[in-house]
């Protein structure tokens, strides 16, 4: 199954581009939104938005880099910290993008009304930030960064919230993985899974040092496993 490309209006003015693709069912269904890492929406991500729609959910992945360097980059472009920077600021102005994402679903005649976000590398927070208060119903981390200053973001979180690490993940020290992994006790809805051995970037396929296929399935299989409790909760968004 394959995407494509539309455009999603801005509540501060302007468009910004986004891949979408819809599943085929007659059902209403829910969907997925990826917040891409650093290197934007490329065939890595592109290709995991196509997999949850064959899956039987709509899936998008906005470009939240629109506003300064738009579009994919390569792994080693030197234009990746250009963008990213400063990180604080840039995931705030990215939450407004990810509302209008939102408005941008309600068009969709397959939606029904719920969503998730997937965080991948330095879209982790989304992960918390999205079902905080965005208007997100679940939240989903993969090998996220910058993950520790928006760990107080999950206090006074109801919704699913997983997040998924490799212990060999560069940017998520000891100290990082501590502080989340003593989280669940505390919180019911979180879960936290690290791994040994795995890197991180294990979910882009791109990366041959560090896709690792087995933790790949993993984490598919627990973001359509909350995607299939949205599919059939009794409320809808409004």
């Amino acid at each position: 199954m394959q995407g494509k490309n539309v455009k999603v209006r801005s509540s501060e003015g302007g468009e910004f581009d986004c891949y979408l693709a819809t599943p085929r069912t007659g059902a209403k269904v829910p969907a997925i939104v990826i917040a891409s890492a650093v290197h934007g929406v490329n065939s890595d991500v592109r290709a995991i938005v196509d997999e949850f729609a064959s899956q039987g959910f709509l899936a998008a992945a906005p470009d939240l880099f629109w506003r300064s360097i738009p579009g994919p980059l390569a792994r080693d472009d030197d234009r990746t910290k250009q963008r990213s920077q400063p990180r604080l600021a840039k995931i705030k102005l990215g939450e407004a993008d990810l509302a209008d994402m939102l408005a941008g679903l309600r068009k969709e005649p397959l939606w029904n009304g719920r969503a998730a976000v997937r965080g991948l590398c330095y879209g982790g927070p989304y992960a918390i930030l999205g079902p905080k208060r965005l208007g997100y119903d679940a939240g989903i981390s993969c090998h996220g960064t910058q993950m520790l200053d928006f760990i107080k973001e999950l206090e006074g979180v109801r919704q699913p919230v997983c997040i998924i690490w490799g212990d060999q993940d560069h940017v998520a020290p000891a100290n990082v993985l501590e502080a989340y992994r003593a989280v669940p006790a505390r919180m019911k809805n979180v879960e936290v899974h690290v791994f040994p051995g795995v890197q991180h970037g294990y979910m882009m396929e791109g990366n041959t040092k560090a896709f690792d296929k087995k933790m790949y399935d993993f984490s598919m299989e627990r973001a359509l496993a909350i995607l299939e409790r949205l599919r059939t909760a009794e409320n809808a968004l409004r």
